[in-house]
Order: C-alpha cells, then sequence, then structure tokens
C-alpha cells in the first residue's frame, strides 16, 4: 500500500494513493458507507499503531463521482470515518501538488459531506472553503466530574465540536495531559446527559478556548479529538464551529480575518461568508509539509498487521 505523509500545522495526515480497498460503484458518499461499515480493520492497519499513532488521519483517495473535482477522498481516524477535516484537506492538497496532480490555483475535492474548494497557493500554502458550517445550541452547560460546571456550544463544522469559552486549565503544552483529561469528562458529561448533535449524533470533538500568547492571534485553543488524542493544529473544522459560533454572536463580521492559534502554538488564518441555510462558509488557510513517502508492508504472519487495539 502506497502512503504519502504530511502534517498540516503539526497535525499529521496519511494519504492512501493505493492499495486501498475496493468500494465498489455509486456516489463518493455510498462508498463512504460502505467503508465505514466494512473496513475496521484497513482504517486501523493504516494509522493505528504499530504503523501510526492516534493523532494520525488517515485520507484514502478515491476517484470522485462528480467531473468538477479533482480528487475524490474519504477521512478517517483510529475509530471512524470523519465527515469533513480541514487539516487533512489541506495536507491532501499539499501531497497531490508533491505527486505532480495539480498545479497552484483553485481546485475542488470531493467528500463524504460535501465538495470543499480548495486555493493551493503555493508549494505549503492552502486556503480550504469548508461546508456550511452552523450553531445548533448556545450555552450549554454539563456538571464536570472533578471540575464542576463547564458551559459551551454545540456547533457544526463538518463534525460535531463542543465549545467551551473559557478553558479552566491554561491552555499551555505542558498541560497537555490534564487538558486531554478535562475534555475526556466532558465528553463523557455530553454522553451522559444525553447532549447529542443533529439527530443524535455523536459530540466526538471536544474545543477548549482561551486567550493566545502571541498576541497577533485572537484565541488560543485545545481539541480533543475522536480517538482520545489532542489536535495540534488549530483544528480546521473545529475553527469552522468557532467561526459559526462567533458569527451567531455577532462577534465577528463577514470577510473579517480570525487568527486562531493551537496548543503548540501553529495557526490558522480564518474568515467567513453567509451561508444559504443561515449558517457560515468558512474560509481556512494553513500550511501543510510532505514528510514521508513509503509502502506499508502487511505480512499475513503479522499478529498486528490490522493494528494493535487495547481495551
Amino acid at each position: 500500500m502506497h502512503v504519502i505523509d504530511s502534517h498540516t500545522e503539526g497535525e499529521p495526515t496519511r494519504v492512501v494513493v493505493t492499495g486501498g480497498p475496493d468500494l465498489g460503484p455509486g456516489s463518493l458518499a455510498e462508498k463512504a458507507a460502505r467503508f465505514a461499515e466494512g473496513h475496521a480493520g484497513f482504517r486501523a492497519s493504516v494509522v493505528q499503531e504499530p504503523r501510526g499513532h492516534e493523532a494520525m488521519v488517515g485520507a484514502l483517495l478515491v476517484p470522485p463521482s462528480r467531473q468538477d473535482c479533482s480528487a475524490g477522498v474519504i477521512y478517517f481516524n483510529t475509530l471512524q470515518n470523519l465527515g469533513m477535516c480541514g487539516h487533512a484537506t489541506i495536507g491532501l492538497a499539499v501531497t497531490l501538488a508533491h505527486m505532480g496532480r495539480v498545479s497552484p490555483g483553485r481546485h475542488r475535492f470531493e467528500t463524504p459531506v460535501g465538495v470543499v474548494d480548495v486555493d493551493l497557493h503555493d508549494a505549503n500554502t492552502v486556503s480550504v472553503v469548508n461546508i456550511e458550517s452552523h450553531r445548533l445550541h448556545k450555552d450549554v452547560t454539563v456538571e464536570v466530574e472533578g471540575h464542576g460546571p463547564v458551559t459551551g456550544d454545540v456547533a457544526w463544522g463538518g463534525n460535531w465540536f463542543f465549545l467551551a469559552k473559557n478553558s479552566p486549565i491554561a491552555l499551555k503544552a505542558e498541560n497537555i495531559r490534564p487538558l486531554t483529561d478535562l475534555t475526556l469528562r466532558i465528553r463523557a458529561a455530553l454522553e451522559r446527559d444525553g447532549i447529542t448533535g443533529t439527530e443524535g449524533a455523536w459530540i466526538d470533538h471536544v474545543e477548549l478556548f482561551g486567550p493566545p500568547q502571541d498576541p497577533a492571534n485572537d484565541s488560543r485553543n485545545f481539541v480533543l479529538c475522536p480517538g482520545g488524542s489532542y489536535d495540534r493544529s488549530p483544528c480546521g473544522t473545529g475553527s469552522s464551529a468557532k467561526l459559526a459560533c462567533l458569527a451567531a454572536d455577532g462577534l465577528l463580521a463577514p470577510g473579517e480575518d480570525w487568527v486562531q492559534e493551537s496548543v503548540i502554538g501553529s495557526t490558522y488564518r480564518l474568515s467567513y461568508r453567509p451561508g444559504p441555510d443561515g449558517g457560515v462558509i468558512p474560509t481556512i488557510t494553513g500550511r501543510a509539509f510532505v514528510t514521508c513517502e513509503s509502502d506499508l508492508l502487511f505480512d499475513p504472519a503479522d499478529p498486528y498487521r490490522t493494528g494493535i487495539r487495547v481495551a
């Protein structure tokens, strides 16, 4: 299986170029559904230890079902498919340029949640126009074990997020372990209280906000991803959800820039335009760098060929 690895503002992406499963005919959404239902072992073998790790996101290249798209892609992590992934879209654009499949300019990628526009500015800098994002609930309070009440918004940015405006723990790299423990407890509290996205969707990401360390930036965040790892980047879909909340509260005007800083100090430049259904259409600009091009080997005798999974 041929793969190309990259990182986007610190967060890794592994693009599966060849060797993926046959997902049959139909739309990309239909292929994604088959991939979700029947290929857990494949996902784990690509991004889980010993070949990957919890922070890694996979991007399976598939033929697009639309003629106006340069690529079709299904994103996944160690647990499941992802509807959309901002950092991995930036990483995919840079990877396709590395492969010679796209050149600087505007392109369209087909994802399971819709088509996204991608501007490849140069070999490393990309702007992604995400799908429409919106806030579902404002000021939801949950009682969190060991911390008391935590209040945040529930919003969609391509994945479901709980966004807490004021982190009770300082958003510093030395606090990554306690921040991870806190966000896991927040997610458990949401599950306990039956708080979900639309149609009972699992809120699998938790995002904490605080003041930036660099005064040139607008905010700093810490993002818990579904598998329990933290996002090294400012999180593209999480930043999209943040824009939806800022717009709904009248705190950011259309076209105005917002610079989101991650817990490791990397940044995305964000803006939005109003969406047709009352939400926002976010634009996320960041940088990615190719780090590795390799072949993954799968020995039938290897007891961990489909990944190390512990309870």
